[in-house]
């Protein structure tokens, strides 16, 4: 049975409301992660990997204050699921995996990216390795995917000092007819960042969700190109915050405030904030950042 999740449409179109944030728009594909049991032929966060039987498993070899770990499934995506993807030559399965622990001095795990050919892999591993030790919020919860296309723009710190007075200016949200909750009028930047930016959850694509650093351009170490968001690992689907962003389906349940709603995968990435992939699309190598 398929997953469906469904995002409410934003409560206005703000790139009618200011034109220069159109040329801006992005489309993410939200994952929406939900518990269940993945095989290795389907996309999934924590599910089982489409892994040779005959390619070594991996390990962490950088860890030194603790026992030698396998690396754990963080997500598999295949291309028919998350076609911004846009996998290297006749790939169309992108794996990615994580040691279970943060390493010092970043504090963020070490992450594997494997793109595949799923139809190359006729024998598949039936019992990787399992970590004897898991750091708390590094052991994703198996969970199918309800992919959803939504559109986006970037973080309020990533526009031009023009556009984000604009955005600050309550007046100008007036002046257009817009209906904007009273508690935003100190601040109306924030309702544009809450509800009408960067949508919050696992994505693939979009804009990336800014938070503990300000923006920092990626650049390919091996080819110089600027690097493109791949895929965020959040802790959290919604909080306080951003509840216009809950899908219609679960509507009913994120009242009751439980993390197994917000956060079926039951990842805490760095204290509950988010982890964003970027790839080179020239070299496709990656890189990533803690948000």
């Amino acid at each position: 049975m398929n997953v469906i999740r469904t995002t409410p449409p934003r409560p206005l179109d703000v790139a009618a409301v200011f034109p220069q944030l159109a040329p801006l728009a992005r489309t993410a594909t939200r994952l929406h992660p939900r518990p269940g049991s993945p095989s290795p032929y389907d996309s999934s966060v924590g599910g089982p990997l489409l892994w040779p039987a005959n390619q070594p498993w991996l390990y962490c070899d950088k860890w030194h204050e603790g026992p030698v770990s396998p690396l754990l499934p963080v997500a598999q995506l295949y291309a028919r699921d998350a076609p911004l993807l846009r996998p290297p030559g006749r790939t169309d399965l992108l794996q990615v995996l994580w040691c279970p622990f943060e390493h010092p001095p970043e504090y963020k795990p070490p992450i594997a990216l494997f793109w595949r050919t799923a139809a190359d892999v006729t024998n598949v591993l039936a019992a990787p390795p399992k970590p004897s030790e898991v750091q708390y919020g590094y052991m994703p919860e198996p969970c199918v995917l309800a992919p959803e296309q939504v559109t986006e723009y970037p973080n309020f710190l990533e526009l031009g000092k023009e556009l984000q007075q604009q955005l600050s200016d309550w007046s100008a949200w007036q002046a257009a007819g817009v209906t904007v909750d009273d508690s935003y009028e100190v601040a109306p930047q924030e309702f544009y960042m809450d509800e009408l930016s960067v949508a919050p959850g696992w994505k693939v694509g979009g804009w990336t969700p800014w938070g503990l650093t300000d923006p920092v351009a990626r650049f390919c170490v091996a080819c110089g190109a600027a690097m493109s968001p791949l895929l965020t690992i959040a802790s959290d689907e919604w909080d306080a915050s951003n509840k216009g962003w809950v899908p219609y389906e679960d509507q009913a349940l994120a009242v009751l405030d439980d993390a197994r709603v917000s956060n079926p995968p039951g990842v805490q990435v760095s204290d509950a904030n988010h982890l964003q992939l970027y790839v080179c699309p020239k070299c496709y190598t990656h890189t990533d950042l803690i948000q």
